[in-house]
């Protein structure tokens, strides 16, 4: 095995073993240490790729906002899926239990962030998020499309970031925190319903 391979497999290891620990105990309660015995590597070689245990944390957010870039993402996928936004608000839905499913280790993070950092760490993440969907819309050419469907003065942007973290945070309840049926009906139903609501609204007309 080459050198660069192994530090690259070392620091992988890393940041695999600092991902559990900081998703399942938080920031503060992990120690340098705790992350060097799980990778199974010396705290010099953690300190060899990061500077501080605060830079393993912000490597981990930094790979999770690659992830959601790509079609490894489930949400991701759905988006570029057809039938096209908003259409596919049950599709999105879906995807985002996926998603949580899927990577919920990275999910727990933007949790301890806001619990132990106060939220600094991932204004990038929601900042990104808004400039991803606007580029997407852009992209696909859609925009002018979309805003016919919505009501006047609804941005396609955040008609989709409202639809994304009201996914995101149902099933982050239901599959982070373990809170079962956290509407009182099954998690299908929820996906239907919530998707009628974001259509058709809550108000009579």
């Amino acid at each position: 095995m080459q050198r660069g391979e192994k530090s690259e497999r070392s620091r992988r290891a890393v940041l695999d073993a600092a991902l559990h620990l900081f998703s399942h105990q938080g920031y503060r309660a992990t120690t340098v240490r705790d992350i060097a015995d799980r990778a199974r590597v010396s705290t010099g070689n953690v300190y060899h790729h990061f500077p501080d245990k605060e830079a393993v944390f912000l490597a981990l957010i930094d790979q999770y906002l690659e992830i959601t870039d790509t079609q490894r993402f489930p949400f991701m996928r759905a988006l570029h899926s057809t039938p096209r936004f908003p259409d596919n608000i049950e599709e999105l839905g879906f995807a985002a239990r996926a998603s949580v499913r899927q990577f919920r280790d990275y999910l727990a993070l933007i949790y301890v962030d806001v619990i132990e950092f106060g939220g600094t760490h991932i204004q990038k993440l929601y900042a990104d998020m808004t400039e991803r969907f606007t580029r997407f819309f852009e992209q696909q050419g859609s925009l002018d499309e979309i805003r016919a469907r919505l009501r006047p003065n609804v941005s396609p942007t955040d008609a989709l970031l409202l639809t994304t973290r009201l996914f995101f945070n149902y099933f982050s309840l239901e599959i982070l925190f373990g809170v079962p049926e956290p509407f009182g009906k099954k998690s299908e139903e929820m996906v239907h319903e919530i998707a009628d609501i974001l259509r058709n609204g809550i108000c009579a007309r």
